[in-house]
């Protein structure tokens, strides 16, 4: 009976041995084809200092740098215009008319030289004849030249004056022409506007291809900001977009108003997104002393309520691991466990190869 019961034991335990023999042979590794191979791309993870983020709020205005203001140096009455807040015009463009007694002074002072100019001619002529036949003195003939080219002068002065004016005298009237390109951004003058005080602005044309965001920066947060400082600026209107610049002037005085510090960040608006007057947030990038593991956010894997990246230790050792996340920041996620420096993550169709483990 004995005997009977150590060959039973025998052979379960040697089919036992069998069976997880099966098992380990069972057990399949994914392995990198050339294919995957081609299509991927690795990075090697480093520590960096983790940027800490300070939120604040402004609104977008001019580049008063770029801002052309027109301001009359003649006084008279606005004829015509042709342009309305917020056109786009170009340098040279008639933008209005202007009706000025100023004009038709210029005009018949004109005239009167030109009419001085040709007796003067005809005397100066004549004088050339008698000195050359001996009957007059050379000093008569000096003075004639000497008057003749006063005239010219004073001629040359009316006329540069009438075109510093854009004198049309067809129309009699005075063109104002854009002295630049870009947008009408204020605009004084309607049809029938009387101009007497040369000192008023007439119409502002901004060159909006680049643009201020000036941010409001608080009391608590002054110690924070600085010049040179990375942003990037949102919009409500574009949800999806940020625009990059850095802070390039931090006023030394507070608004009397708000209690505020102004930033002003230099923007880039080529596509004409921005408008002056939007209101947006601004999130200012600090580089702080902890250092920790820097990955791009976009080679993380949210599955099953947790963080996973693709980690390559070989064509035929490679994991999809679990990581836990210290903060984000911009398009960088700094990691707090499970990963260590200088290991290589997968970062381009690593979902592609996080699915291929997983199956």
């Amino acid at each position: 009976m004995k005997k009977y019961f150590l060959q039973i034991s025998i052979i379960l335990l040697m089919a036992s041995c069998q069976e997880s023999e099966k098992k380990v042979v069972q057990i399949n590794e994914y392995c990198l084809d050339e294919k995957h191979k081609e299509i991927i791309k690795l990075l090697s993870v480093t520590k960096e200092n983790v940027m800490e983020q300070i939120h604040l709020t402004g609104n977008i205005v001019e580049n008063f740098d770029k801002v052309s203001n027109f301001v009359s140096l003649i006084n008279g009455v606005i004829s015509t215009t042709y342009f309305s807040q917020g056109d786009t015009v170009y340098k040279g463009q008639v933008l209005a008319e202007m009706q000025s007694t100023e004009l038709s002074l210029l005009q018949a002072e004109l005239t009167s030289i030109e009419a001085q100019i040709l007796i003067v001619e005809v005397d100066l002529f004549a004088k050339q004849q008698l000195f050359n036949d001996g009957i007059s003195s050379n000093k008569e003939l000096i003075e004639l030249k000497s008057q003749w080219k006063v005239l010219q002068s004073d001629k040359k002065k009316i006329q540069a004056t009438l075109s510093l004016f854009n004198a049309d005298d067809t129309k009699g009237v005075f063109l104002i022409k854009a002295p630049s390109t870009g947008v009408i951004t204020k605009k004084n003058i309607n049809p029938g506007t009387t101009i007497t005080d040369q000192g008023d602005i007439l119409f502002s044309i901004s060159d909006l291809s680049t643009l201020w965001a000036m941010a409001d920066i608080y009391p608590s947060q002054i110690g924070y900001v600085n010049k040179d400082m990375q942003v990037l600026v949102k919009s409500p209107s574009y949800p999806d977009e940020t625009f990059q610049g850095k802070i390039d002037l931090v006023s030394d005085i507070l608004d009397d108003t708000t209690k505020v510090l102004k930033a002003r960040i230099n923007l880039d608006n080529k596509q004409n997104k921005l408008k002056p007057g939007m209101m947006i947030e601004l999130d200012i990038f600090k580089e702080g002393n902890k250092r920790k593991i820097a990955v791009p956010t976009s080679s993380l894997i949210f599955s099953n309520s947790k963080n996973y990246v693709v980690v390559y230790n070989g064509d035929c050792d490679i994991e999809a691991r679990e990581v836990q996340i210290a903060s984000k920041i911009n398009q960088t996620t700094y990691i707090e466990n499970g990963l260590i420096e200088n290991e290589e993550i997968i970062t381009k169709n690593h979902l592609l190869i996080f699915e291929s483990l997983n199956n």
